[in-house]
C-alpha cells in the first residue's frame, strides 16, 4: 500500500478524545493515533476538557471509539522519561507495558516511545554510554511483553540520544530485540541535530512509522540545542526541512506504512495532507 497519512488526536485544545476523532474524520483522514494517555482515571476526561485516554480502560472501548467513526487506530503513543530515575510520577516502563498490552489486545502493531529530556541532576549528568544503558534497561521488560503480544515498540527521535543517528544505533544494538524499531520524526530529528536522510539510509528497514513535521527558519539557531517539539505550527513544505526528499527516501527503502501529521491548526494540517498526497500518499 502507499504511505498512509493520519492525524494526531490533539488538534483542538480543551476537547475530548471523541471530539478530536470527530474532527479527524471530518478533515478526511482514515486513521489517527492514540496520542495522550496515562494510568488510572483523569479528571479532564471525566469533565470533558482533555483528550487523554486511560491505559487502564477497556482496550475494546477505545477500538470501538475509532471504528464507530470509520477510523483506523494507527499507533499508541507512549512517550516516556527513560533517563531520569524510575518513580511513580514518571511515565516510564510500567506505562509502556500497559500501552503494549492495550495495543496487543486490539491488534494495533505499534507503540511509540522515546527517552525525552531528563529533568533531574541524575539524568542530566549521564554520559552517552550511561544514557544508552538507562534506555535499554527501562525498555527491557516492555520489549519482552511486546514480543509476546506481537507488538513493535518504536523509539522516536525526541532526546539527545535518539536524535543522534550513531547513538540510536547503540540503543538498537544494546536492546537487541526484534520487537524494537524506529518511528522517524522528521522535525524532532532535524531539530536535535540529526539528519533524517542519514537515519533512513542507516536504519531504513527499522523505520515502521513516521511523524511528519516541518520547522520554520527561525529554528535553525536552536538546532542541536533543543530536543523534540510536540507539534509544528507550519505546514509541510513551508519550512527548512526537505520533506520531499525524506518522503522519496522512505519510498526507496520500501516504507509503506502509517504516518501521522503532528501539526497544529486545521489549515496547516490540511495543507500538509494535500502536500503529502501530491507526493503519492493517501
Amino acid at each position: 500500500m502507499a504511505i498512509k497519512v493520519g492525524c494526531f488526536a490533539l488538534i483542538s485544545p480543551f476537547s475530548t478524545l471523541e471530539a478530536q476523532l470527530d474532527q479527524i474524520k471530518q478533515m478526511g483522514f482514515s486513521c489517527g493515533d492514540l496520542t495522550d494517555n496515562s494510568d488510572g482515571a483523569c479528571l479532564g476526561g471525566e469533565y470533558g476538557f482533555t483528550a487523554l485516554a486511560s491505559l487502564d480502560a477497556n482496550p475494546f472501548d477505545i477500538k470501538r471509539m475509532f471504528e464507530s467513526r470509520g477510523l483506523e487506530l494507527s499507533s499508541v503513543c507512549a512517550h516516556a522519561n527513560l533517563l531520569d530515575p524510575a518513580a511513580p510520577s514518571r511515565y516510564g516502563t510500567s506505562q509502556i507495558i500497559k500501552a503494549v498490552k492495550l495495543a496487543g489486545a486490539i491488534g494495533v502493531k505499534h507503540v511509540i516511545t522515546s527517552e525525552g529530556d531528563p529533568k533531574t541532576d541524575f539524568g542530566k549528568s549521564l554520559s552517552d554510554a550511561e544514557a544508552v544503558f538507562a534506555i535499554a534497561e527501562k525498555l527491557y521488560e516492555p520489549l519482552k511483553f511486546a514480543e509476546d503480544y506481537g507488538v513493535k515498540i518504536l523509539i522516536e527521535p525526541h532526546g539527545h540520544v535518539s536524535d543522534s543517528v550513531d547513538l540510536m544505533g547503540e540503543v538498537l544494538d544494546r536492546c537487541n530485540s526484534d520487537a524494537l524499531g524506529i518511528n522517524l520524526d522528521t522535525g524532532n530529528l532535524w531539530l536535535g541535530g540529526g539528519e533524517p536522510l542519514e537515519m533512513i539510509e542507516r536504519f531504513g528497514s527499522k523505520i515502521e512509522h513516521v511523524h511528519w513535521k516541518d520547522l520554520p527558519e527561525e529554528m535553525i539557531e536552536k538546532r542541536g540545542t533543543e530536543f523534540g517539539c510536540g507539534m509544528s505550527l507550519i505546514a509541510l513544505g513551508d519550512g527548512v526541512i526537505d520533506i520531499e526528499s525524506i518522503y522519496k527516501a522512505l519510498v526507496n527503502v520500501g516504507f509503506d506504512g502509517y504516518s501521522t501529521l503532528e501539526i497544529a491548526g486545521e489549515e496547516a494540517v490540511m495543507k500538509s495532507f494535500e502536500y503529502l498526497k501530491k507526493l503519492g500518499a493517501e
